[in-house]
């Protein structure tokens, strides 16, 4: 496994098991987006509401990749019009098409269904390959299903050892439904643990690492937000190590 190796979608479509958070990164985006993409990293997670789009608009066109090597998602938000806001999203970012568009939050009155059904719209007019959801409980996920019959391909949500559901886990592995963790990292309030700091130096590696490596052997997406080249490549040595299975439970009881 390495940071372009992929996650097959209920879609068919290959999504990258590695992204980089972009939420605050309003200081050079373009410059710290188009150090993640020389060092290796494949995916790119934004928002409407994150101000970081046209910079990473900017750096997807200045890298010299091929676009289609780039996976890149953004997000709608609740009060929107959701087919017009990603033309807005693609508009922002110069691009012709994102490759997973989401719902941020489900709307205070309910699921979200006329938004679903934008993003629905958005897909099949090649706006965006596939679509999902952030931040939705199974219950919420389960009325989009309803409504529609369309299962979302991702539940991007808040995902660490010290905090998670297996309830989710398993709900989203039963649907075929990827979940992509975002502050994986905790937001760095919990990097000085002392149970996670000493697994970390049991494997001769950071505590960071070992919060990414524990999510990619779930079979979950971590999306940890750098804004500096040292950090860019700290995360990405949680490819070369494994976590054996018994400090995987360890870790797992850390959760709150």
């Amino acid at each position: 496994m390495d940071p372009q190796s992929s996650i097959t979608l209920h879609t068919g479509n290959p999504m990258p098991v590695l992204g980089l958070g972009t939420w605050e990164l309003t200081n050079d985006t373009a410059g710290t987006v188009r150090a993640a993409l020389s060092l290796g990293y494949r995916m790119i997670d934004t928002a409407k509401d994150y101000g970081t789009q046209s910079g990473i608009g900017e750096a997807i066109r200045l890298s010299g990749l091929d676009r289609r090597r780039i996976y890149l998602v953004t997000k709608v938000e609740e009060a929107d019009d959701a087919y017009a806001a990603t033309r807005e999203c693609l508009d922002e970012l110069q691009l012709d098409y994102a490759d997973l568009m989401l719902i941020h939050r489900p709307p205070p009155s309910g699921a979200g269904v006329d938004l679903w059904r934008g993003l629905m719209r958005a897909k099949k007019e090649k706006l965006t390959r596939d679509i999902g959801v952030s931040n939705y409980a199974v219950k919420e996920i389960e009325a989009l299903i309803r409504a529609t019959g369309e299962v979302p391909t991702v539940n991007q949500i808040e995902w660490s050892p010290f905090g998670y559901s297996e309830e989710m886990f398993r709900y989203c592995s039963e649907c075929g439904i990827v979940i992509q963790a975002y502050s994986p990292l905790t937001r760095a309030t919990r990097l000085a643990d002392e149970a996670l700091a000493a697994l970390a130096s049991k494997y001769r590696k950071t505590p960071a690492q070992l919060l990414i490596r524990w999510n990619l052997q779930r079979g979950v997406a971590p999306l940890p937000k750098a804004n500096r080249r040292s950090h860019l490549e700290e995360n990405l040595g949680a490819f070369d190590f494994d976590i054996d299975a018994g400090d995987m439970r360890s870790l797992s009881r850390l959760n709150e």
